[in-house]
């Protein structure tokens, strides 16, 4: 579940999952996350550093993104200030706007929500 919760979190702070067109998987490699997009995580510390130069701090429960997004976890839901919410039930995250992130292994694959 610590994977799922780190991935769903990079998910939620970038809006892939609510923005993005076709599947997206995110593998992680030590304390790296890569997307079949293209796109990397690198977590150090309390502060993971996206390839696209955006950055997301946690404090607490809640993680602030560089881009101005933040998620603020409360039990099995985090809540963003996008507007979407996102509620873990076993291996799989549900977003309020219909996309998926499931754990598998190292691997997390997302299905996108409505635009």
């Amino acid at each position: 579940m610590k994977t799922l919760n780190y991935i769903a979190a990079l998910c939620i702070a970038t809006a892939a999952m609510r923005t993005a067109t076709a599947q997206v998987s995110y593998t992680r490699s030590g304390n790296t996350t890569y997307g079949s997009n293209g796109t990397s995580y690198t977590q150090s510390g309390n502060t993971t550093y996206g390839s696209n130069g955006t950055s997301y701090t946690r404090s607490g429960n809640t993680t602030y993104g560089s881009n101005g997004t933040t998620a603020t976890q409360s039990g099995n839901t985090t809540y963003t200030n996008t507007g979407t919410s996102y509620t873990r039930s076993g291996n799989t995250v549900y977003g309020s706007d219909g996309s998926t992130a499931t754990q598998s292994g190292n691997t997390v694959y997302t299905t996108p929500g409505r635009r």
